[in-house]
């Protein structure tokens, strides 16, 4: 990771030596921890989280790759990658001495890390189950968060149908590490139909560049993350608590898509939106970033971070969230791309 190669051409600048960026092991109560730094830590922070067996090079890299997204993420936050546990390129397997984290383990875990690199409050960025970890951090440490930005996110406990199949997946992994099956049911997860292609479609190049960075897990470790996604507990009802804007994105064809409405139902209105992507699994991130750019935009005027080419005023504090009213974040206001999927609440998925 961290390649600092020359970067392509395109209409943003890109700074080659904040694209790539620092690697940082950090030693907390619960374990080592590899987070990747890039941008200028004077800046205000931006703390990623991927999903299950992820990292941060096959959560993120196509968002933070979209040179729009890069202008607008780079030039506003230094940004902190954090990848669970034993999940960065080249990880070991972790020692079966260890005991397996809770997820409330991983959110302990998160505090440790702001504590060693001294950030105060932070900006959140997490998928599925990097959604649900960022979001009981949040809950747990309020003042430590300025808002959430959560991809296709979890807030129950599993249903009956997740549970059965992570226990398939988790047994899987035990026993024959990340076979084929297990790749499988990972790639439904995390991407549409159409992404993984058919009998007449073959899958597309982002799936096929997902089959192969699974391959570099330590299965084990991988084993470790989904036992505690599995034994996570329902926390709806923290959820009115939260009064940091929460920005939430979800693929219709996402098997999370009734998660992400029964948690915008619980959060409050005031401070949260919406955001369905058409054509699109779990990881809207990597299938469809682009998507992400115009709500992205909508969401961060909101802390003065962005600013329209006609804006005239002078924005407040890049870190008050009351520079512009909560109603900014209504799907009315937002523009036409913010769909509220009301609408949509009966979708079986």
């Amino acid at each position: 990771m961290g390649d600092s190669s020359d970067s392509s051409s395109s209409s943003v600048s890109i700074d080659v030596e904040t694209l790539s960026g620092k690697e940082f092991f950090v030693k907390t109560r619960y374990g080592c921890v590899s987070v990747s730094v890039y941008g200028d830590q004077d800046k205000p922070a931006l703390i990623t989280y991927p999903d299950l067996a992820l990292n941060y090079m096959s959560c993120f890299q196509g968002l933070f790759f979209c040179p729009e997204a890069y202008s607008l993420l780079l030039h506003n936050f230094c940004v902190y990658h954090i990848n669970p546990p034993g999940h960065e390129l080249g990880a070991a397997a972790i020692s079966l001495d260890e005991p397996v984290l809770s997820v409330d383990d991983l959110a302990d875990q998160i505090l440790e890390i702001l504590n060693y690199f001294g950030l105060g409050a932070v900006m959140c960025m997490g998928v599925t189950a990097g959604a649900y970890v960022l979001t009981l951090f949040a809950m747990k440490h309020r003042q430590r968060v300025l808002g959430l930005i959560l991809i296709s996110p979890l807030c129950q406990e599993p249903s009956w149908t997740e549970w059965l199949c992570n226990k398939v997946i988790s047994n899987l992994l035990y026993y024959y590490g990340m076979c084929g099956v297990v790749k499988e049911l990972l790639l439904k997860r995390y991407f549409s139909k159409e992404a993984r292609g058919n009998a007449q479609v073959p899958e597309s190049d982002l799936v096929q560049a997902c089959k192969r960075l699974l391959d570099e897990r330590q299965s084990s470790n991988v084993w470790r993350f989904l036992e505690a996604l599995n034994g996570r507990p329902d926390i709806s009802e923290g959820l009115r608590k939260l009064h940091c804007r929460s920005l939430i994105f979800v693929g219709e064809n996402s098997p999370f898509h009734s998660e992400a409405v029964h948690m915008t139902s619980k959060l409050d209105r005031r401070y949260s939106a919406l955001v369905e992507v058409q054509a699109c699994g779990s990881m809207v991130t990597e299938e469809q970033p682009h998507a992400m750019l115009i709500p992205l935009e909508y969401f961060l005027m909101g802390y003065g971070m962005y600013r329209p080419p006609k804006l005239s005023v002078s924005p407040r504090s890049p870190l008050s969230p009351l520079c512009i009213s909560p109603e900014l974040l209504s799907p009315e206001s937002m523009g036409l791309k913010l769909k509220p999927i009301k609408t949509r609440m009966n979708l079986q998925v």
